[in-house]
């Protein structure tokens, strides 16, 4: 058993490494907004239980025993995400808090009953892969919208930015998982994309660009 912080500190851990290899503490510190003294603290205990490599100074990586608990703890969040948009019709922009406090239920039975209840679902409400109780989960090649020439498209299939305001931005501009969009132009001026989406143009701005993914 862990503590809500240390389950906390592995799921941030393995999500920034996933960016950008070894994990240094100023990283950790941004990511969970506390202090970097408070940071190093929590490292040493973490080290003390297996969980992480780390050496001082020279980054932070998530030991075999830690990867399989920040996984676990991702198919929590993710599984609770679907439950509450899929079965208690909640929106996609109000289930990230809620989820970030049942993913501290730890009991494995439930899990696995709640997967099988919804047909063991392989990607949650914002497009992020669920991972099976094993910990294995497809991984799709996702562009961000920035990313895309000119007359080429695909299907929106993730975000990058799960905050609600940007949620709520694509929720009334309908750009939702499993829409189809092309780029139809990108105005040099300030790099505003026109998308065609639904046989109508629609202008979104270079930072919901970098934002939105799209499977090819």
């Amino acid at each position: 058993m862990y503590t809500l912080t240390e389950e906390n500190y592995l799921k941030a851990i393995y999500k920034l490494s996933i960016q950008t290899g070894k994990v240094s503490t100023n990283q950790i510190a941004a990511s969970l907004a506390t202090k970097a003294s408070s940071v190093t603290d929590m490292l040493r205990k973490l080290a003390d239980k297996l969980l992480i490599n780390y050496t001082r100074y020279q980054g932070v990586s998530l030991t075999q025993t830690g990867e399989k608990v920040a996984v676990n703890i991702i198919r929590r969040h993710r599984l609770w995400e679907f439950f509450l948009v899929e079965k208690l019709n909640f929106k996609w922009d109000e289930v990230h808090d809620m989820a970030e406090e049942m993913e501290h239920i730890s009991s494995t039975e439930l899990i696995d009953r709640l997967d099988e209840f919804m047909g063991f679902p392989t990607r949650d409400p914002h497009g992020d892969p669920i991972p099976d109780c094993n910990g294995n989960f497809k991984i799709i090649d996702l562009k961000p919208i920035s990313a895309i020439a000119v007359h080429s498209g695909g299907i929106i299939s993730g975000v990058r930015d799960h905050s609600s305001a940007f949620l709520q931005y694509l929720e009334k501009h309908q750009l939702t998982i499993g829409k189809k969009i092309m780029v139809k132009e990108i105005i040099s001026y300030d790099n505003t994309v026109v998308l065609q989406m639904d046989n109508k143009d629609l202008h979104i701005s270079r930072d919901v660009a970098n934002n939105l993914l799209i499977a090819l």
